[in-house]
């Protein structure tokens, strides 16, 4: 299993999968795939009855976002993100990331009711950017690959808060706060993983999670968001060690599957020139957006911090670094299905630019990204030179 936990191959799946997708929903089989994805699956005893898709979407993802977010505390506890010095670069780099983004897709969607898909191109696909990163960045210094992922971590926490305060629709108080206490005694339960308690204390903390798991999904928040607030919850050591575990199982399964069924698009018969407004709005604002908003956020970022303590961030580096958070992918597409969920034909047109828009970031960030660590290793073949 050790080679699905390279982020080279984790990028690869991701990719195959979201081709395979739209594929199967533009060939003959399209009629049954779809049959599949819409049939229901219901938890006997309990109000949960969820479509295939969505157990996909709300199940399947909510233990990517538990891994996402056990890397999240360790990186605040222990990582790249551990004092404000390190993450305050990093941070306003990913604000520019998002504002820009949504202000483009603002000004396009101007008019057309559909404003409400702002957040769409917000959004980096962390595992994805690391695979582009893993291949093309061979030979980049530790302090630009730093920067990049932390860049694209503090971004992910944005997403993730966006999806708790914006895709949430008259939520029920009461049971949330059942989760936070299932959530709470499922951290108190990860003290215990060690010693003649570790076999009970794994069992209960399964069943707190499905529970928790339960409770958000019936309070009007997306589910994922049990898994963020169960990753955080986790004594840190027992939760990298899981995520170890997991590891394979997101790479493998759970990001691949997700790709597959969100992919499940028909192609829309239609001219160019009847496009919807929200297309052509994650189409620019996802390459472009993240390009400019990262890239400004990033220089200006510059000026902050001690003297003799600024980087040296330059525009190369900045376009690499907002080429790659513009692959929105996984989150993107999650949040279109979101935003547009009463709108069908939207949606399925929102999933064809996430995807089209994050192609385009895949090709410039594997041009930016390379070209940077050739240059990189020209320097350091130089300096050998010199030295010998």
């Amino acid at each position: 299993m050790s080679i699905v936990r390279s982020e080279r191959v984790a990028a690869v799946l991701l990719l195959l999968a979201a081709v395979a997708g739209l594929i199967l929903a533009n060939s003959p089989l399209a009629k049954g795939a779809f049959a599949v994805q819409s049939a229901h699956l219901a938890v006997p005893g309990t109000p949960i009855d969820l479509s295939i898709g969505h157990w996909i979407s709300d199940g399947l993802l909510a233990i990517f976002f538990f891994v996402a977010a056990i890397e999240l505390k360790h990186e605040l506890v222990a990582g790249d993100l551990d004092t404000v010095s390190k993450a305050i670069r990093p941070a306003i780099a990913a604000v520019g990331g998002v504002v820009v983004p949504s202000v483009i897709f603002l000004l396009i969607t101007n008019g057309s009711g559909f404003e409400r898909g702002w957040p769409i191109p917000t959004a980096t696909d962390i595992a994805f950017a690391l695979g582009v990163l893993a291949v093309f960045g061979k030979g980049l210094p530790t302090s630009l690959r730093t920067f990049l992922l932390a860049l694209a971590i503090l971004d992910d926490i944005i997403a993730i808060i966006i999806i708790a305060v914006f895709f949430t629709e008259q939520p029920q108080l009461l049971l949330l706060v059942a989760a936070a206490v299932v959530v709470v005694a499922f951290g108190l339960m990860s003290r215990l993983l060690g010693g003649r308690w570790r076999v009970p204390a794994a069992i209960v903390m399964v069943v707190l999670a499905l529970v928790a798991w339960g409770l958000v999904s019936q309070s009007g928040v997306h589910a994922t968001i049990a898994g963020v607030g169960l990753g955080l919850a986790m004594r840190h050591k027992p939760a990298m060690r899981l995520r170890h575990r997991l590891e394979p199982f997101t790479n493998g399964f759970v990001l691949p599957v997700f790709a597959l069924s969100a992919a499940l698009v028909a192609i829309p018969q239609l001219p160019i020139s009847e496009l919807s407004a929200p297309f052509w709005a994650i189409l620019v604002a996802l390459p472009v957006g993240k390009i400019i908003g990262i890239g400004l956020g990033g220089w200006i970022s510059t000026f902050v911090g001690p003297k003799g303590s600024k980087p040296s961030i330059s525009l190369h580096t900045l376009l690499a670094a907002g080429s790659l958070g513009g692959i929105g992918f996984t989150v993107s597409l999650l949040m279109n299905e979101l935003a547009f969920a009463g709108t069908p034909e939207i949606r399925d047109e929102g999933t064809l630019a996430v995807l089209l828009g994050s192609g385009i970031s895949i090709v410039l960030a594997g041009i930016f990204v390379s070209t940077l660590a050739s240059k990189y290793r020209r320097e350091r073949a130089a300096k050998r030179v010199e030295t010998s």
